[in-house]
């Protein structure tokens, strides 16, 4: 045997190395609206943008309001992309439908274009943090159409950085957009608010949330009940990314069966704390029939069970409503997001 056959093979090890896992997207991203044809809900500020766009009548600053969850930054990311959009012969211009291809738009769906900067002020107050936009605002953009500052939870600067921004806001260079989001317009100065076009996000129907989440359940292979659907969609409160939050939650807390998870109602219920819909209707016609006794029991037996309290009045309070809207308008009872 020659020596060379007797020297170890160094970095040659045979032994197959384990595969890293993938890492895990939460719904809420993974199925983030890229464009305004995804978004849910939300027609009056979609219509109003994309003809903006189509006829080039667009502001130099947006302010975007609206409850957590709703789709403020979502809408301020894909305008950015609108804006700057070249499509996939690099020779476009602004469109309310950003390709998705070219460098512009990966670049900003990477969170790695230079030119579309996004602040949150929350956590950057002060008025040096606005004095660095405004000496970045004198400079052209290096990649792309437009800069575009977008600045999360806008509310949160202080009075100072707010005046400083003020002169930029009212006259900026042709190549700048600033897009605000907030969920607290009123604490937005007067004066920030006359500078901007504003666009009031609204919170998104029970029903549009429970379709939307049924849709999303079918791509992730994941069979529900739709009772169960209704639930999250309702405690959703009009946020699809609260709605989504709750919706991995349940996935996660599912049975198997067969080869998919499975979303039971029950299951729902318990996790958001809700007591069960006989509990709800014994204690309403315990209420109605002025047997108090009977009544502080089920609401003892619902606590005991794991349901919040404040759910229980939120559903004695949801059931009175659908019965109410029920006997006006028979309709309703063919409404799938309406009480199981």
């Amino acid at each position: 045997m020659s020596d060379d056959a007797a020297l170890p093979l160094i970095g040659l090890d045979e032994t197959p190395q384990p595969e890293k896992a993938a890492a895990y997207r939460v719904l809420a991203r993974k199925y983030r609206p890229t464009t305004f044809a995804e978004m849910i809900g939300q027609d009056a500020l979609v219509r109003t943008l994309t003809n903006a766009i189509a006829s080039g009548r667009l502001a130099h600053a947006f302010v975007l309001t609206g409850v957590r969850g709703v789709g403020k930054t979502t809408t301020a990311r894909i305008l950015a992309r609108a804006l700057n959009c070249v499509g996939p012969d690099g020779k476009g211009g602004p469109t309310a439908d950003p390709c998705g291809v070219c460098e512009p738009c990966r670049t900003i769906l990477q969170d790695r274009n230079v030119d579309v900067m996004e602040m949150d002020a929350a956590s950057r107050t002060g008025v040096d943090d606005i004095r660095e936009i405004i000496d970045g605002v004198r400079y052209g953009p290096v990649a792309s159409r437009y800069k575009v500052y977008i600045i999360d939870e806008v509310h949160m600067l202080s009075k100072n950085a707010f005046n400083a921004l003020l002169k930029t806001l009212e006259e900026p260079p042709p190549h700048v957009k600033f897009v605000f989001a907030t969920t607290e317009i009123r604490k937005v100065p007067v004066t920030v608010l006359s500078r901007c076009q504003r666009f009031d996000l609204r919170r998104i129907g029970a029903d549009q949330l429970q379709a939307y989440f049924t849709g999303i359940l079918d791509k992730e292979g994941v069979a529900a009940e739709p009772e169960a659907v209704g639930m999250i969609a309702r405690a959703a409160d009009g946020s699809a990314r609260d709605g989504l939050s709750l919706l991995d939650q349940a996935i996660a807390q599912g049975t198997p069966v067969g080869d998919k998870p499975f979303i039971a109602a029950v299951q729902v219920r318990e996790m958001l704390g809700l007591a069960d819909r006989s509990s709800v209707i014994d204690i309403l016609e315990a209420a109605f029939a002025g047997e108090g006794p009977r009544m502080l029991e089920g609401l003892e037996a619902a606590r005991r069970a794991g349901a919040d309290p404040q759910s229980v009045l939120g559903d004695l309070l949801d059931f009175i409503h659908f019965v109410t809207r029920a006997r006006m308008v028979p309709a309703v009872l063919d409404d799938p997001a309406v009480p199981g």
